[in-house]
């Protein structure tokens, strides 16, 4: 059994861990299921590979030891919701990364509209707001069999869902404007695009030094006097 104090490694280093292909597909899984770290998508990736062992191991057996094995190996990965009862050896040979990520509960609180984002699942789930089968889980790598998907919920009071935010169109170009010294007129006349836009600022930059050379003429001439 070993000693229980002494963790031991869930998963397995890549071969090549500087693979661009795998590189982009991982930063694509972490973006789009709210992965932590690639931690967990290794994790997942030794699951798939014990199944696939198991499953490879049975083609070797007497067809006696075979048969009741393939049953036993079948209704446990139907019981975690990747498989059919109908299921077969190839079925299990050609499970992919992604089946499995879809039975992870921040995947299945997502899913079930209990959280608005794939992120804000992950928090609800660390906050201690989701339950199965009345049950508080924390966990949001934990894999949700077929018997407990129908029985996810809050636990407790739900929390309070923020409605979305309504999107501000054309205040920074009207915060732009502002600063730039031009008024509602002034912006229309010059128009939507940036040529216009630099003439009517050109030509508000002159109106003022008139304006000042202006002011400044007949203090000019008392001083003379």
């Amino acid at each position: 059994m070993g000693d229980p104090k002494k963790s031991r490694k869930q998963y397995d280093s890549p071969r090549r861990p500087w693979d661009k292909g795998m590189l982009e597909r991982e930063r694509k899984i972490l973006s789009l299921y709210g992965l932590k770290n690639k931690r967990e998508i290794r994790m997942l990736e030794r699951i798939l590979r014990d199944k696939r062992k198991n499953a490879r191991a049975l083609l070797g057996m007497p067809l006696e030891t075979r048969a009741v094995r393939e049953k036993e190996l079948l209704a446990s990965i139907a019981r975690m919701g990747l498989l059919k009862s109908e299921g077969t050896v190839d079925d299990i040979l050609g499970l992919s990364l992604e089946e499995i990520l879809e039975r992870r509960l921040q995947s299945m609180v997502w899913r079930k509209n209990l959280a608005k984002t794939i992120n804000q699942a992950r928090q609800f789930i660390v906050h201690g707001h989701i339950a199965v089968k009345g049950k508080r889980v924390n966990i949001p790598g934990y894999l949700v069999s077929r018997d407990e998907e129908a029985h996810l919920g809050y636990y407790g009071e739900p929390p309070e869902l923020e409605p979305p935010k309504p999107e501000k169109k054309g205040s920074l170009k009207a915060e732009f404007e502002a600063a730039a010294g031009l008024g509602g007129g002034e912006a229309v006349a010059a128009g939507e695009s940036g040529a216009g836009f630099l003439k009517a600022r050109e030509a508000r930059v002159k109106e003022q030094l008139a304006e000042a050379d202006a002011g400044k003429a007949p203090e000019k001439a008392e001083g003379e006097q």
